[in-house]
């Protein structure tokens, strides 16, 4: 048996699972409407919740249980006590749900509470209570917390996953059916990252990849791509716009994205990993990158429609979030582009960008760097450490991003309420007026934060994502936290908080702190045979520039040198970030071991980042070391190349 035989017998079961749940779903709905509207003579009481769990974390405890059986449930009452003794107090009563939050706040940590749970039916009718759940709430590390927010906002892609795709819903308010692909690939990466962490089990994560790949089969796609938008059901595109209702090449890539990361995680051999990973090759063999360049023209495009065309006709150049598009266009293994259409579509034109903001370069994009996501949904596979094209190295280019967006929320210059050094990130996102791009622009900043666009920028400034992760659990919590980890967005202007979630602002949470904690989707996705000769054949190229120090939060700074290389004319820099105040040496040493000359002589630095120049006048060509050590004799090593005219 073929792999896609395999899945496809398998889809066939996830459909008639599906469909009997679908069934199931509208037999209640009429059932509650029955006994809704019907004098019910004799009332038997619901059963008990069984799975009654309660989690401890810092300021709020997770209640779970697995919904009682039964048609005509209304929903669980919760009630709670404070300690050993006591009478259980109602706490709240929650609709058909199977989890819900208990805020607990500053003032009880390191408070135990006990907590039963009653069903409720729509007839009036209470079980008896469940036994008591314990929990205690404790002060939590960084690394706690850490775990809170990766696992937390990993299950809007596993409990709340389409039932029968497995494919991640566009958003929580939304139409359940709607499955978006871009925040597919996010959720696939954060399965991987769930399975590796323990949160499911690889069983668990096989037989939801072997659900979502044998749906993806039988989906819409055209020349092979995917649409923006698929009916989780059906597999039947869901037009996004009038003209959009095809092919969407940069959803398609943020897919193809986490399925090679899914590929390269599921190598064991097994028939139903061998498949999915079988499978996955097809579907990434199928897109027909080369045909999106219209004509054999020297760019890509996003859109193509079977009704409309090219009527979209967005050429995907500039710096946004489309650079993974290039990179998997050139690297396909049946239908790529050449290496020099990044140089004809992407790079061209008005690429870079000289301008510095609060002191950091950009290099390219548009003012102060866009949204926040654009440093984020090429990069949650892609690893833009140590490499860089004729531009830039963009790990530096994106930490410079979101040092920019720290450093404006400090500044403030629209006076919003609440910016400063804990509440800083502005990207798209939902707002008090709808769904909207926010930058530092100041016609693009109404005052709307997104915890996205601070947290998953983790890997670029860890000091500074920490810090707003810890404000806004600690301080914004209560409003701004949910069973699926912080609400979309928050204005402090308009004490507004959003009650929804979208996929492609989960996505990045998960997995771009989880590159911070450990690498595993750059190291996965990188490991994919075909992507280091694309980016050879960009013309990418190793880059001695140092990108980040990963101990940030140990030894409290980091550093990095630019333009590296550096040549004998132009001026070169060296960057701090600094995590705490601290006193800072620095010599510059040859390859040989020879110390050349000092740069910093005990010289004492505030929390901020901070620049220097280093004197290469008169030195010979060649690679050098800049050796940077603090008052507590910790030290960074930066490589330097420098090149002559």
């Amino acid at each position: 048996m073929s792999a896609a035989e395999f899945l496809f017998k398998n889809k066939n079961a996830v459909l008639i699972g599906a469909q009997q749940k679908t069934s199931m779903n509208r037999l209640t709905f009429f059932t509650l409407f029955v006994l809704s509207t019907t004098a019910v003579a004799t009332a038997q009481a619901p059963p008990v919740p069984a799975g009654f769990t309660a989690t401890g974390f810092e300021r709020h405890v997770e209640l779970r249980w697995q919904p009682a059986a039964g048609a005509n449930i209304l929903g669980y009452k919760i009630f709670r006590r404070t300690g050993d003794s006591g009478d259980f107090q109602l706490l709240k009563q929650v609709d058909n749900l199977i989890a819900t939050i208990d805020w607990t706040g500053a003032t009880s940590i390191g408070t135990t509470f006990q907590y039963k749970i009653k069903t409720v039916a729509t007839n009036g009718t209470e079980s008896d209570l469940s036994e008591a759940a314990v929990a205690a709430t404790h002060v939590m590390s960084d690394e706690e917390l850490l775990d809170m927010v990766q696992h937390s906002t990993f299950r809007y892609f596993w409990d709340y996953a389409h039932p029968t795709s497995g494919l991640a819903r566009e958003r929580s308010n939304g139409d359940d059916n709607i499955v978006t692909t871009g925040g597919s690939g996010f959720g696939i990466m954060s399965i991987l990252v769930a399975a590796e962490r323990g949160w499911v089990t690889r069983d668990e994560a096989v037989n939801r990849m072997v659900q979502i790949v044998s749906f993806l089969q039988f989906a819409d796609t055209y020349h092979g791509a995917f649409p923006h938008w698929i009916n989780g059901t059906n597999g039947n595109v869901v037009p996004f716009s009038q003209y959009d209702n095809g092919a969407d090449l940069v959803e398609t890539a943020f897919l193809m994205q986490g399925l090679l990361a899914a590929r390269q995680y599921f190598n064991q051999d097994t028939p139903l990993e061998n498949a999915v990973r079988s499978v996955i090759t097809g579907l990434w063999e199928d897109v027909e990158w080369d045909w999106f360049r219209k004509n054999n023209s020297p760019v890509l495009y996003w859109h193509w429609s079977p009704n409309y065309g090219w009527q979209m006709n967005f050429q995907l150049r500039g710096f946004f979030e489309a650079q993974i598009v290039y990179i998997l266009a050139v690297a396909s293994p049946t239908h790529p582009v050449p290496g020099s259409l990044y140089q004809t579509g992407w790079t061209s034109g008005n690429y870079a960008n000289g301008a510095v903001h609060f002191g950091h370069p950009i290099y390219c994009g548009p003012f102060g760097g866009g949204p926040m996501f654009f440093a984020h949904y090429s990069y949650m596979g892609f690893d833009p450490r140590g490499i860089r094209d004729n531009f830039c190295n963009y790990f530096v280019r994106n930490r410079n991003h979101a040092l920019i967006q720290y450093d404006y929320s400090i500044a403030n210059p629209e006076n919003h309420e609440g910016y400063s050094a804990d509440c800083w990130g502005l990207t798209a996102c939902d707002g008090p007026n709808g769904y909207s791009a926010h930058d530092i622009a100041p016609s693009n900043d109404n005052g709307t934060v997104a915890p996205t666009a601070a947290l998953a920028s983790m890997p670029y400034v860890p000091a500074e994502s920490l810090q707003a992760l810890r404000w806004f659990y600690r301080e914004q919590g209560e409003q701004l936290w949910g069973l699926y980890g912080f609400y979309d967005a928050f204005n402090l202007d308009q004490n507004w908080f959003a009650s929804s979630y979208l996929a492609i602002d989960q996505g990045p949470i998960v997995g771009m702190i989880e590159n911070y904690r450990s690498g595993l989707l750059w190291n996965l996705f990188m490991q994919n045979p075909e992507i280091q000769p694309a980016l050879d054949a960009i013309g990418f190229v190793s880059d001695a520039t140092a990108t980040h120090d990963f101990d940030l939060t140990e030894k409290g700074f980091s550093a990095l040198t630019w333009p590296n290389p550096a040549n004998g004319s132009a001026p070169l820099y060296m960057e701090f970030a600094i995590a705490r105040p601290q006193v800072l040496t620095a010599w510059l040493w040859s390859a040989d071991g020879r110390r050349q000359r000092m740069v910093l002589d005990k010289k004492a630095y505030s929390t901020g980042v901070f620049q220097e120049k280093i004197d290469m006048n008169g030195l010979p060509a060649g690679l050098y070391f800049l050796s940077v050590t603090n008052d507590q004799n910790k030290t960074i090593s930066v490589k330097i190349v420098l090149q002559k005219d």
